[in-house]
Order: structure tokens, then sequence, then C-alpha cells
């Protein structure tokens, strides 16, 4: 009787001992001190009513090239933004259009709109399809629009919370999303960020892409000052398998334009379909 009073003292003990440990990673999940970092990146400005010209460079594993002129527009509204992109060249992307308008209510999922000329069709990109690729970028839909913090948990890298590149130190913090929903529409499983600690600028970010073996790593090569606003003037992504690597997008800004007289109603599907 003893040795089964003891035995039931040691299972006891070792319950709770597991239920310590489970509720210490619980707490750990998110950390306050990272997510005071990720709210000053979320508030960082961003300047208002910017207009901009963007080559965007396609580079497949094999070295071939595609390149695309973009003409883009971005204007906030109240809380919320909202930016258009004209496609000018080539030939078979000339007159594309994408609309998207980031709500910052995290209740309200953000609108975006892509229009195919060659159809003569407006397409609206739903909630489920927009882990998908961006006009065969290595961006997808995602990402042409905030993050939520609300939908993520964020942590310091375990194996350092501070990097250095080139000199230049950066917060290193994990973002992991909190649901299977975050998941599935961004496309990603978790993605590791590293933040400027001078400007609250991401300017690296590794992306695990859903179902998949691939990583996505991007980087911000040129970063100015324009009009007191720190802009990614050039920025590449890349997508590797291992060490392999199996597409590129190159991203560069060009004729950076702040404070420009942008009208509310140019950034509608009456406009995207109409064109510059």
């Amino acid at each position: 009787m003893k040795k089964q009073k003891v035995t039931i003292w040691i299972r006891k003990e070792f319950l709770i001992l597991i239920l310590l440990i489970l509720s210490s990673a619980w707490a750990l999940a998110d950390d306050p001190d990272a997510r005071k970092i990720m709210e000053q990146v979320d508030a960082r400005q961003t300047g208002d009513n910017r207009v901009a010209q963007m080559e965007m460079i396609l580079t497949d594993k094999n070295g071939s090239q595609r390149i695309r002129k973009i003409q883009t527009f971005i204007k906030d509204k109240g809380p919320d933004t909202m930016s258009l992109m004209f496609f000018l060249t080539p030939a078979d992307v000339h007159k594309t259009a994408f609309l998207n308008i980031d709500y910052d209510d995290p209740n309200h999922d953000d609108d975006q709109w892509l229009y195919l000329p060659a159809l003569k069709k407006t397409k609206r990109i739903a909630s489920a399809d927009k882990s998908g690729s961006f006009m065969g970028s290595d961006m997808n839909y995602s990402d042409m629009t905030d993050r939520e913090l609300t939908d993520y948990d964020y942590s310091f890298y375990e194996k350092g919370r501070e990097q250095v590149f080139d000199n230049i130190k950066t917060w290193a913090i994990w973002a992991i999303p909190r649901s299977d929903k975050v998941i599935k529409e961004t496309g990603y499983e978790k993605e590791l960020l590293f933040v400027r600690q001078d400007n609250d600028v991401v300017t690296r970010s590794i992306g695990w892409v859903e179902n998949s073996p691939d990583l996505k790593y991007m980087t911000v090569r040129q970063l100015d000052i324009i009009d007191g606003i720190w802009v990614a003037t050039s920025m590449q992504i890349t997508r590797k398998k291992g060490k392999q690597t199996v597409h590129k997008t190159d991203l560069i800004l060009d004729r950076v334009k702040f404070n420009q007289d942008l009208d509310e109603g140019m950034f509608s599907v009456r406009q995207m379909e109409k064109g510059l």
C-alpha cells in the first residue's frame, strides 16, 4: 500500500512538472519586448501620396531574365493604405494593373484586385489565393500587403537576439503564425525577421514556405532617405531549395516622390481598367 502511494505521488509530481514546462513554453511564445519592436516597425513613418517607377527583374535558375517596368502609386486614407500598380512593359503584361487596399482594422480582410487586359477581366484575389505567386515573381499576394500584428507570436532568435550585417545592428525576431488560417493565407509556416535597430526597417528576412522544402530570402540591398523617409530602393527576394537557387526577383525603385497630388478616386477598379 505504501509503495502505491509513492507511485501516485511521483506521477502527480511528474504531471505538475510537465504542466509547468508547457506553461513556461506558452509564456515564452510571445515575447513582449520582441512585440514592442514589431509595433515600432508597424508604426514607422512611411510617407504618403507616393509615386515611383519600379523595375522588376525575374531571374530563373539558368540565369535567364525577364524585366518589367511598373508605375506605382500609394496613398493613405486615414489609417488605411491604398496602392495601385500599372505594368508598362513588356508587351505581354502591358496595361496589367493591381490594386491593393490595406485596412488597419485586423478584423477586416484586405482587398486585392488584378486586371488582366488580354481577357478584359478584373479578378478579385480571394483569401485562399493570396499565397499564390504575384505575376510570376517570388512574392505572393500576401507579400503585397502588411502583416497583422495580432496574427503572430513574436520572440527573439534563440541563437542571438542581436545580429550584425555590414556593421549594422539588427534585432532577430521570429514571427510565428497563431493559426493555420494565417499560414494558408500567407503561404509561410514561419518567418525570421531582421530589424535595423537605428530605424526600425526590416532589411532581411527568411520565410519557410508552406508544404515545401524551399526558403525565401529577402534582402534590402539599398536603403535611402527620401524627403525624410527611409525607402528600400533596391531589394532582392531569392527562393532556394537547400543551397540551390530556384528563382529570384529584384525590385528597384526610381523617381520616388512623396506628397504628390493623388486623388482618392484613382484607387478603384474603374481606374485599373481605364489605365494610366
